[in-house]
């Protein structure tokens, strides 16, 4: 089987799975993460930094590692968006923003190829060593609804319901932010935040589909994982870059007791 075949057969059973995210412009950095081990690595064409060629080439690169899936999450719930990230080779989409059912139904047609579908077909790139056959293309590929809006909180149980849509997946920080957050993470919300992971799970497990969540760190994501929630993804590559940048340049400051090397003016 390949990589996509069973990793669309692990998420729909609801197995526990560990994925990375991607946000640099960079090939060479996301073919060393796909070889770390993660179960998926998904490269985020919504707030990441590169353009359609970088998403080929970050894809190209996952797939030479041959250890991960490859997700991307879209820019937009669009037909076309969704279509150029199968098209490169994707083995499934986050689509950010679903508000409701009828979202839910765009994001999960525009995946799958006629008469189940309205997918185009023109896989040039994501047909290499893959079946042609329309039916075992639309089998291993996986979407995935994003709940990160009060209309989608509101009508997640619909937004499960539907056929096609193979899992959900919170996007933390916007979700907060609709349930009266001043900021990602604010403890004001807390508890309200709490339950509507709790509602969004339920949702998922009476659908019988999975649930992610996005985590800053292997610590959240094993927390999230016990509590319930089917795969979760771990922070993002620039925000590890910068974390561990800083956390080199204390560790040499504190040890030459002196003024933080590189500073202006040091």
């Amino acid at each position: 089987m390949t990589i996509a075949e069973t990793f669309a057969e692990r998420l729909r059973a609801r197995e526990s799975l560990v994925g990375y995210w991607s946000m640099l412009d960079s090939a060479v950095a996301i073919e060393r993460l796909a070889r770390v081990g993660y179960d998926y690595v998904c490269v985020d064409a919504q707030h990441g930094f590169g353009g359609y060629p970088g998403l080929i080439h970050g894809l190209i690169a996952i797939d030479a590692a041959a250890t991960s899936a490859a997700l991307v999450r879209v820019a937009e719930n669009s037909p076309m968006e969704i279509a150029r990230a199968l098209d490169a080779g994707a083995s499934g989409v986050i689509v950010p923003l679903i508000n409701s059912a009828a979202d839910a139904e765009v994001a999960a047609r525009s995946c799958r190829y006629p008469p189940r579908g309205i997918r185009s077909y023109g896989p040039i790139r994501s047909r290499l060593g893959r079946s042609a056959d329309t039916t075992d293309r639309d089998r291993d590929v996986v979407c995935l609804a994003m709940v990160e809006t009060a209309d989608g909180l509101a009508n997640v149980e619909a937004v499960a319901e539907v056929a096609g849509v193979d899992g959900l997946y919170v996007g933390p920080s916007d979700l907060s932010l609709v349930l009266g957050a001043r900021f990602p993470g604010d403890p004001l919300v807390t508890s309200e935040f709490e339950r509507a992971l709790v509602r969004i799970r339920n949702a998922a497990e009476a659908s019988g589909k999975a649930v992610g969540i996005h985590c800053a760190s292997g610590e959240a994501a094993a927390k999230r994982l016990a509590e319930g929630f089917t795969f979760a993804s771990v922070a993002s590559d620039i925000v590890h870059l910068e974390a561990a940048a800083t956390a080199h340049l204390a560790a040499c400051t504190e040890l030459r007791g002196g003024p933080i090397l590189g500073r202006p003016g040091a």
